[in-house]
């Protein structure tokens, strides 16, 4: 009984260790806006809302010429505000912008970089859009549901039955019985 308790303990822990990590991370904020492209606040927006946009592409005070000629909105500047490190500019959704996803560009004027950003274009305030709450009603078995603690539970339920399954045809084949 010694012999087969401990692989039967490491394995479970093993399953657990692995469920853990790799179950998803829900909530981890993105800080900073990464190098490479433009950050539009918000990201969804009526017409008529004011856009922030922002990219760090150009370096430590650098400034940049952007683009939102795609929704509507035409050319803007964009320069670091005072205590900013990213280059920041503001444009005005027009009221003509039809739903839909608009690519936002800047270009740094010293190098010449180019960076984008996309800006999602919706009829509904944000503050009137819905979120979906709960599971869809297919008939068929339930599930453990998206909190990872549990699924990491539900891993570790399997291997501990996969490994005790195991153990008794280990057991049969050694000809010990059941």
């Amino acid at each position: 009984m010694r012999r087969t308790a401990r692989p039967l303990t490491g394995t479970a822990l093993a399953v657990t260790a692995v469920a853990l990590a790799v179950a998803p991370a829900y909530g981890v904020p993105a800080y900073g806006v990464p190098a490479d492209e433009v950050r539009v606040d918000p990201s969804a927006a009526v017409p008529g809302d004011r856009v922030t946009v922002r990219t760090s592409a150009c370096g430590e005070g650098g400034t940049a010429t952007g683009d939102a000629g795609a929704v509507g909105a035409g050319p803007l500047g964009l320069a670091p505000e005072p205590g900013e490190r990213d280059a920041t500019g503001r444009f005005r959704v027009p009221p003509s912008a039809q739903p839909g996803t608009y690519e936002i560009r800047a270009t740094c004027t010293a190098s010449g970089r180019r960076v984008t950003g996309d800006l999602v274009v919706t009829l509904t305030p944000a503050r009137e859009r819905v979120q979906p709450r709960g599971g869809v009603k297919t008939g068929v078995g339930g599930a453990l549901g998206p909190d990872p603690v549990q699924t990491a539970a539900g891993v570790a339920a399997l291997a501990v039955a996969a490994a005790g399954g195991t153990w008794l045809l280990h057991r049969r084949a050694r000809g010990d019985g059941i």
